[in-house]
């Protein structure tokens, strides 16, 4: 099997945030950050990889993206500090 991602991109620091899941995270962050696609992430500038997780396969993924997309707002916001207080963008850590 094919190891997964969940990831939160963010416009800034504690700023607009979306939810993702990719099996190739360089490159749909790299589609994040150049605008490749019309939506969510270019209309708000959501250009910042702040949290990714590793999974073992796509399912296990599916699933946390669709269980952390129903958490409150502040929740994420803690999970991305606990790892990445500073908010830092983790763009260059991956590729």
């Amino acid at each position: 099997m094919k190891q997964s991602y969940v990831y939160i991109m963010a416009s800034k620091p504690r700023g607009t945030l979306y939810i993702g899941v990719t099996a190739t995270l360089p490159k749909r962050v790299y589609e994040h950050r150049s605008d490749a696609f019309e939506g969510f992430t270019k209309k708000y500038s959501v250009h910042q990889l702040v949290y990714y997780e590793i999974h073992e396969d796509i399912t296990q993924a599916i699933t946390r993206e669709k269980q952390m997309k129903t958490w409150k707002r502040w929740w994420k916001i803690e999970l991305i500090e606990k790892v990445n207080p500073d908010w830092n963008d983790l763009y260059e850590t991956i590729i």
